[in-house]
């Protein structure tokens, strides 16, 4: 049969590529279906003004796994990493606070504020490092299912048990990063306001959290500990975040992997409690023992399977996985790159900022949260902006300068009132923020595309435009992501898949979601 395939995978994110290439590498024949025209999911480099080029929705590299770079050879595939390790953290319009992977660097800014704080920040940073290399480890595993009674889930268990042994102390610290708030967490070692909204600031990236929310220290953690050669933790991609995509299809195609773009899928087929192909929106339909879902758990478990197939307690779990956002992104074509005011490049040691954060203590933090929890857009939102233009030109046409704002807090609902007669005062609010820290910025701007949640949830498929699929709390973490008991990458169909952010570890253009379901998959692949 010529639509007959060994696996299926729904949806071309980077997560699906990556399954993919592991899955075809291994000798299966393997397609992809990808609803939209363009493969990459939320790693997309688009057009969005004309010579303007923008990653669309992710925007530098910071999670992306050296082993799938490895396995995969993706740098042989054009991915080129560019730098972007100095963050400028403005503070008003005179004030800044520069953090850096450089220790040293980041322990005189915090000394500016807080002598002690200066002083304690390498104790800080070694103890976040070694609390943040368990879950490193973490990150590779297949969730456990700490109920299972089943010889093979207990073996499974007893051998994850015995890996991490010798955890010892970071045991605590782990209870300590999934329970606690990330301004007590941070508390415990800083005393200026100004220093612990510099790490955060990172805690309602993509979440809808506050500095305050309990399990939101966690998130920090989530951000900051990506590990990739040759860039330390963070970086700019050569053509935009599209170009990872581009690199991982590439690699898989040359072991056979297929990829069909527009064309969306409408319907996964069951029949006897196990998957036996999918049916297009167009019509056409596609056999199959395997079906890999990349798309959100709610897609694949509302929308695509029908209920019938389903257990009722499943249902009530995918129903129940959280998935509200309030993040927002602007993709700006300007005639020249955001200049704080605060800046100055022989105080600063730094070029031109290319990486800068507005959230300048706890209180703001807080309050931007506080304005989103009553319905309402952050009256002083929390901005990160990037110019990736600095440092790569293929992205605009000479001379000028692409910036992409993400921040929060933008309701994916807002309370007695419709975004159609809010989305240009929400702009407006944007802008002046901006401009008060970065003056004349909007006098700037040629041209702008702005994306709230509900807009990434029409392009990208994600529910409330939610960037990571889901909340990163502990309730919908390890084994309990998306639901308990299936979060092995497996669901209650034989044969039916997840490799998407959905599953562990959650968002962020890791691979490892895609990774991991591989293995799991080729396991049972060789039990057939």
């Amino acid at each position: 049969m010529p639509n007959s395939y060994d696996a299926i995978i729904i949806g071309a994110g980077h997560n699906g590529l990556v399954c993919g290439t592991y899955l075809a590498k291994a000798g299966l024949k393997i397609l992809v279906l990808e609803r939209r025209h363009i493969i990459g999911g939320a790693a997309v480099t688009e057009e969005f003004s004309p010579g303007f080029r923008a990653s669309i929705f992710s925007y530098v590299m910071s999670l992306l796994h050296p082993k799938v770079i490895r396995d995969l050879e993706l740098m042989k595939f054009g991915i080129k990493i560019l730098p972007a390790n100095d963050v400028f953290c403005t503070i008003g319009a005179d004030d800044y606070i520069i953090f850096s992977d450089d220790i040293k660097k980041t322990q005189e800014q915090f000394s500016r504020f807080s002598k002690k704080d200066g002083a304690i920040y390498p104790e800080f940073d070694a103890y976040i490092n070694e609390t943040a290399n368990i879950v490193r480890r973490i990150l590779l595993e297949t969730p456990i299912d700490p109920t299972g009674h089943d010889y093979r889930t207990l073996k499974a268990n007893l051998k994850f048990l015995w890996r991490y042994r010798k955890i010892g102390k970071n045991f605590y610290r782990l209870v300590d990063l999934m329970t606690m708030s990330a301004d007590e967490y941070l508390s415990r070692w800083f005393e200026s306001s100004i220093n612990k909204a510099v790490l955060a600031y990172y805690c309602s990236i993509g979440t809808f959290a506050s500095p305050k929310t309990p399990g939101s220290a966690y998130v920090i953690m989530h951000h900051i500990m990506g590990e990739h050669e040759g860039a330390g933790g963070w970086g700019f991609i050569e053509g935009g975040m599209g170009k990872i995509s581009d690199a991982i299809a590439e690699s898989g195609r040359r072991f056979g992997l297929e990829i069909k773009t527009n064309a969306e899928v409408k319907e996964v087929a069951v029949q006897n409690g196990r998957v036996t192909g999918l049916v297009t929106a167009e019509g056409e339909q596609f056999s199959a023992k395997t079906i890999i879902s990349n798309a959100s758990c709610k897609v694949l478990f509302q929308d695509l399977v029908g209920a019938e197939h389903l257990p009722a307690e499943f249902i009530s779990e995918i129903e129940s996985f959280r998935t509200f956002s309030t993040a927002f992104k602007l993709n700006i074509a300007a005639h020249e790159p955001p200049i704080p005011a605060a800046y100055d490049k022989h105080k600063c040691g730094i070029e031109l900022p290319n990486y800068m954060h507005i959230g300048p203590d706890i209180e703001y933090l807080e309050q931007a949260y506080e304005d989103a929890r009553n319905g309402w857009y952050s009256s002083k939102p929390f901005i990160t902006m990037v110019v990736p233009t600095s440092v790569d030109k293929t992205l605009a046409p000479p001379g000028k300068t692409v910036i992409n704002v993400f921040g929060g807090h933008a309701p994916y609902e807002l309370k007695n009132a419709s975004w159609d007669d809010e989305r240009e005062n929400f702009i407006k609010t944007v802008l002046s923020t901006i401009d008060e820290v970065m003056p004349k910025f909007s006098d700037q701007i040629i041209d702008m595309q702005v994306l709230l949640p509900a807009d990434i949830e029409r392009i990208i498929n994600s529910p409330h435009g939610h960037i990571f699929h889901g909340e990163l709390a502990l309730d919908q973490l390890f084994f309990q992501r998306p639901a308990s008991k299936y979060s092995d990458y497996r669901s209650p169909i034989t044969g039916l898949y997840q490799c998407g952010a959905s599953t562990h570890p959650g968002g962020g253009v890791s691979g490892i979601p895609g990774h991991n379901a591989a293995r799991e998959i080729l396991k049972d692949w060789k039990r057939m």
